[in-house]
């Protein structure tokens, strides 16, 4: 955790503490490959030569279950001193799925549904049910990822949220639905796919502990980004693991962080998650520089995005 996102006296600030707990880890496994150089599966980098660290993403949804059903919590610090533990849902806002090879054809969600674009106008007491440490500002260079579309691999499967918060299902159940039609939401590996692939959570609050009157900071509500390609893991490892050279070898390491590479906010008023002893105020500009650079170089129209840039209170 960098310095300068750290609060006076050593408490991190409002919004690292958001990040580091809306930070999914992954559990990892390690593919070593053959004698020969190259793994036997069908991965994205099936020519390197040192062993690849990835995930299932069935582990990762799965970290999203508890979140999902409780919300996640994140202790906010008022303007007073005074803290609160605010509980954020996460939504499914968006998902391109990019695979080294075609797995079936490729089908979009979300664009034609028949869903109503939502409106910031609803009024919360109509909801039927509640809604709802993080790497460097810059995790790479979104034009040298996304520049050549010839290289983004191929679509496998794509969503965008269109319809109102108040009609959505939590994270995990939206991803199950989907998976019913596209198996491969829950069954393929990072290794399996491209650098382009990449999804955002959204993330909107439903209650705090304990409650506090008139404080309209606490209604803010979040997108963050996330690639999901193994591309982005640290996969430096020495040698074969335990000498066995010549079989490929599928073995559980440790856990890896998702960290957001991008950012975007909603109903952000006042200080309280952009602190300017924080610097958290140019974080934020950065992170939603990154996430604005990579929707642009991947020609992707974002609804939730989009909104939340028109509709910035």
């Amino acid at each position: 955790m960098g310095g300068r996102w750290v609060e006076e006296y050593g408490r991190p600030s409002n919004l690292q503490c958001f990040l580091d707990c809306t930070t999914p880890a992954v559990d990892t496994h390690l593919l070593v490959p053959k004698t020969n150089g190259r793994f036997s599966s069908d991965s994205w980098h099936h020519t390197e030569m040192d062993s690849m660290e990835y995930f299932n993403l069935a582990d990762l949804w799965e970290q999203y279950y508890e979140w999902s059903a409780y919300g996640a919590g994140t202790t906010v610090q008022l303007y007073g001193g005074e803290r609160v533990v605010q509980y954020f849902v996460p939504y499914l806002s968006g998902i391109q799925l990019y695979t080294n090879k075609a797995q079936t054809a490729s089908r979009s969600f979300g664009e034609d549904n028949g869903m109503d674009y939502w409106s910031d106008d609803e009024d919360n007491e109509k909801m039927s049910r509640s809604w709802s440490s993080t790497s460097e500002d810059s995790l790479f260079n979104c034009d040298a990822i996304v520049g050549n579309r010839k290289r983004h691999g191929h679509l496998y499967f794509e969503f965008f949220e269109v319809c109102s918060p108040y009609g959505r299902i939590p994270l995990i159940d939206k991803v199950y639905e989907l998976s019913q039609g596209f198996p491969g939401l829950t069954s393929l590996k990072s290794i399996d796919l491209s650098p382009a692939s990449w999804m955002s959570v959204a993330w909107y609050p439903i209650y705090h502990i304990p409650y506090q009157r008139n404080v309209k900071d606490l209604s803010a509500c979040f997108l963050t980004y996330h690639t999901i390609s193994s591309s982005f893991q640290d996969c430096a490892h020495d040698g074969m693991a335990n000498g066995k050279q010549n079989d490929e070898m599928d073995k559980k390491c440790s856990k890896t962080q998702l960290a957001p590479f991008g950012l975007a906010a909603h109903k952000l008023q006042g200080s309280l998650w952009t602190n300017p002893r924080t610097g958290d105020h140019e974080r934020m500009v950065s992170l939603f520089g990154a996430a604005d650079s990579w929707l642009k170089q991947l020609g992707v129209q974002h609804h939730d995005y989009s909104y939340f840039i028109t509709h910035p209170m």
